[in-house]
């Protein structure tokens, strides 16, 4: 596979790894069970939008990229999108522990991993071994944005960008 373009399906068999946020793993140190989330499955009935950063916890990512989304979700949610997604390199536990340092407490987003990095190498959108910044939208299976920022900016990748796609 090659990287997305609207109007492409979204592919087969893409999942993440996350920890679902619950009342007994609320808290930053308790750790929980990955659980596997078939995006594909997911995204044939539903309006997605994926963001897929280098690191949970890192400078861009943190004070630029996922602060947009997390103010901008009833925004999100107004424009149809049933589910927002920040993937990364990292594993599931620090996916989870970045929810919940950003006051995440239930699936309004959810942080999961792209376990080792598969579905942004069948794309080529990699940073060495890491996952690119980039942004995807899914409406019921379709593509109908997909993005890799050229730099290391969110111009395109951003929740602005993201917003004026849907």
């Amino acid at each position: 596979m090659s990287a997305l373009k609207a109007g492409d399906d979204f592919p087969a068999d893409v999942s993440f790894l996350y920890v679902k946020p619950t009342p007994e793993t609320s808290d930053v140190l308790a750790c929980g069970i990955p659980t596997k989330f078939d995006a594909s499955a997911e995204f044939k009935d539903k309006k997605a939008v994926i963001v897929s950063v280098p690191g949970a916890f890192t400078p861009t990512c943190q004070n630029t990229h996922i602060t947009g989304y997390l103010a901008k979700l009833s925004e999100l949610k107004a424009k149809g999108v049933d589910v927002v997604i920040t993937i990364a390199f990292n594993d599931p536990f620090v996916m989870a522990a970045w929810g919940k340092a950003n006051g995440i407490k239930d699936d309004s987003i959810l942080f999961a991993t792209d376990n080792e990095a598969a579905f942004s190498k069948t794309l080529g959108w990699t940073l060495g071994a890491r996952t690119a910044r980039y942004a995807i939208v899914v409406d019921h299976g379709k593509v109908v944005y997909a993005e890799k920022e050229p730099a290391g900016d969110v111009g395109v990748s951003g929740v602005d960008a993201v917003l004026a796609k849907l």
